[in-house]
C-alpha cells in the first residue's frame, strides 16, 4: 500500500476498526484509548474530541501532544513488517498503534502492553 495514501486516510474511520479488532478478543474500547493516549499524549477527553470530525491518520500524529518516549520499546511484527526496522517514523508511529492494538487483542496484560514492566 502506498505510504501517502495511508497518511491521509481517516482516523475517525479507522479508530472503529481498532476497536473491534480489541472487542472481538474480550478487549474494551477503553483499553485502546488507553493504548492510544499512552501512545500519543491526549488526555481520554481531547481523542473524544478529536474523534468527532474527520482527521487524517497524517493529522492525527503531527498533532499529538507528547509521543511516548518509551513507544521505541515496542518491536515485533505488524503484516510481517518489524515495526522497529521502519525508517519514515510517521509510519512507524501508525505500525506502534497498529502494535499496541494486536498486543490488546492478543490478551496481553495492559501492564506489558503499556511497557510498565520495566525492569
Amino acid at each position: 500500500m502506498n505510504v501517502e495514501k495511508v497518511y491521509k486516510m481517516d482516523f475517525t474511520r479507522v479508530y472503529p476498526l481498532l476497536v473491534a479488532k480489541a472487542e472481538k478478543k474480550g478487549r474494551t474500547k477503553a483499553e485502546v484509548d488507553e493504548a492510544i493516549c499512552w501512545l500519543t499524549g491526549y488526555g481520554p477527553g481531547e481523542l473524544k474530541n478529536l474523534l468527532k470530525s474527520p482527521i487524517t491518520y497524517e493529522e492525527f500524529f503531527a498533532s499529538a501532544p507528547a509521543m511516548n518516549p518509551e513507544r521505541k520499546r515496542i518491536t515485533g511484527t505488524v503484516c510481517g513488517v518489524r515495526v522497529e526496522e521502519i525508517e519514515e517514523p510517521l509510519m512507524r508511529d501508525i505500525r506502534y498503534l497498529d502494535k499496541l492494538v494486536d498486543e490488546l487483542a492478543k490478551g496481553r496484560p495492559m501492564d506489558k502492553v503499556l511497557r510498565r514492566d520495566c525492569g
